[in-house]
């Protein structure tokens, strides 16, 4: 296991996996919630058999798959099936992460979170990527075809802007080109390297 961990997190649509992307072709491990989370209610998995019993058979596409569109929507207009479904899953998407850090072999390894405001004593240093709130909006609707209400229900979900950037060592603003973003993400890897060897 990597000694050295960041963490990553940002809003809705505000760019971590383009930035996770990145770091993961310079060779880093990561490991990302929202990866697992998938990974958890995969066909055929206990934590989708539970998840059917509970919202009925109209959650799964045709093929048995979740229907995530349509979780995401009812879970963000009804706040109790939002936290039904997060305390089935928080425990099994932290076990999958908890894996996936413990085989790295990166220099440092980066951990990917939702859009938490917390801190994990398993991070040495939180990356916020951030992006003004109608861009984010803009991004997530091009991405899903979510409906507004959709989309606002979950940025209101999510901690603020303001509280991601409170618990940040350091910022990506992703507003611009690819390109710049490119050279964000390099630079801070020289960092992480330097940070990792001197931990």
């Amino acid at each position: 296991m990597t000694d050295y961990v960041v963490g990553l997190t940002g809003g809705i649509g505000s760019g971590k996996t383009a930035v996770s992307n990145r770091f993961g072709a310079l060779g880093i491990t990561v490991a990302d919630a929202d990866s697992a989370a998938r990974q958890i209610v995969a066909k055929g998995s206990d934590t989708l058999a539970q998840i059917e019993a509970h919202f009925g058979q109209d959650i799964l596409n045709k093929d048995g798959e979740l229907n995530r569109a349509k979780l995401r929507a009812h879970i963000f207009a009804v706040p109790a099936e939002r936290r039904w479904l997060e305390s089935l899953t928080h425990g099994p998407i932290m076990a999958a992460l908890r894996d996936t850090l413990s085989a790295a072999t990166s220099p440092y390894a980066l951990l990917v979170l939702s859009a938490g405001s917390g801190r994990s004593p398993l991070i040495h240093r939180m990356l916020v990527v951030d992006a003004p709130i109608e861009l984010q909006k803009q991004r997530v609707a091009a991405r899903d075809g979510s409906k507004p209400e959709t989309i606002d229900a979950i940025i209101a979900a999510q901690p603020s802007r303001k509280a991601r950037l409170e618990i940040a060592d350091d910022v990506i603003n992703n507003e611009g080109l690819e390109t710049d973003l490119d050279l964000k993400v390099e630079a801070l890897h020289q960092q992480y390297l330097t940070f990792a060897n001197h931990g």
